[in-house]
């Protein structure tokens, strides 16, 4: 399909650019991130270590924060064994050099960290001027790797969860575009809010250009988000999907992004998700399963998060 419907009103204020020819892949990944490399600048005046640290996975921020403990004393280690173990008391010189290593490398941890137990000082101005640069260097460090980590715990974040696949399913005497999300973890949403846009390269003027919609939905604003939350775009004639076959969407390129907005009552602010569905993450006749069941006591809602993108095919 080149063309769409003629009806269907383009939304000019998506931020993102028409010229078809400049786009690669998606507009948006399906973890929310812009899919976008940024190039033309020094590698470090591109990058905010602030929020890469904060966006990292787990394992790979403990992972930096050892690494680099490990590392610095290594360092101060090496240099502390280069000025003369003679000048560390409490470290035997009839030890080998492996061992004499060592304790130097446990002398540099202990002052890092300012524990300090004594059993190794310091002699000499070298030394001494040394392990007192170390200490504060160590002071510095643990003040950030502190303040990383209570950013980290306190950042806020939209911990929903979306299906993998959006479906197109019978809707009253139509048919209607539809996405799922849930929250998963023990969190209170309030005043939810969603936009669903359309974007898709068509041809005009002889040409492919980036053509955009906003997708008007059943419910946009839900006063608690508790329990699943399917996004409903009625495909009426107004719709830019109006007359979209199976074929059309195998054949055309195109995306839906999805953006959600929510109060969390924890973190006392709101919370933002993004994800995307380009045409062939689209489920032609489908229609979700309901996730939600009363408990076997009646007394409980069981809301089955790993039902999220269970679907049914249906005939349209």
């Amino acid at each position: 399909m080149n063309t769409i419907n003629a009806k269907a009103k383009a939304d000019k204020n998506t931020g993102f650019g028409t010229n078809a020819n400049s786009y690669g892949g998606r507009f948006v990944n399906k973890n929310g991130t812009a899919n976008v490399e940024k190039q033309g600048m020094h590698f470090l005046h591109r990058i905010s270590w602030y929020h890469t640290m904060i966006d990292m996975s787990g394992w790979k921020f403990i992972l930096i924060i050892l690494s680099f403990y490990v590392a610095i004393n290594f360092v101060f280690a090496s240099v502390y064994y280069g000025i003369g173990i003679e000048h560390l008391n409490g470290i035997s010189t009839t030890d080998s050099e492996w061992v004499k290593f060592g304790q130097a490398y446990f002398f540099s941890a202990q002052t890092f960290t300012t524990v300090g137990y004594g059993h190794i000082s310091p002699s000499g101005f070298l030394t001494s001027a040394l392990s007192a640069a170390e200490a504060l260097i160590g002071l510095l460090s643990f003040a950030i790797a502190t303040g990383l980590f209570f950013g980290r715990f306190s950042k806020p974040t939209a911990f929903l969860k979306f299906s993998h696949n959006a479906v197109i399913a019978p809707y009253g005497e139509i048919t209607g575009l539809m996405i799922r999300t849930t929250p998963f973890k023990n969190t209170n949403f309030t005043d939810a809010e969603a936009k669903m846009t359309l974007g898709m390269s068509v041809e005009e003027n002889g040409k492919r250009t980036n053509k955009f919609f906003a997708l008007e939905l059943e419910l946009d604003k839900i006063n608690a988000l508790t329990l699943s939350w399917t996004l409903v775009h009625p495909i009426t004639e107004d719709s830019p999907l109006y007359n979209f076959t199976a074929a059309d969407f195998k054949n055309t390129s195109g995306e839906i992004l999805v953006f959600i907005k929510t109060f969390d009552d924890m973190f006392s602010n709101t919370v933002a998700a993004r994800t995307s569905y380009t045409f062939d993450e689209v489920v032609y006749g489908a229609k979700f399963e309901p996730m939600y069941t009363r408990s076997a006591d009646n007394s409980r809602t069981i809301l089955n998060l790993d039902k999220l993108n269970v679907y049914n095919n249906v005939d349209l």
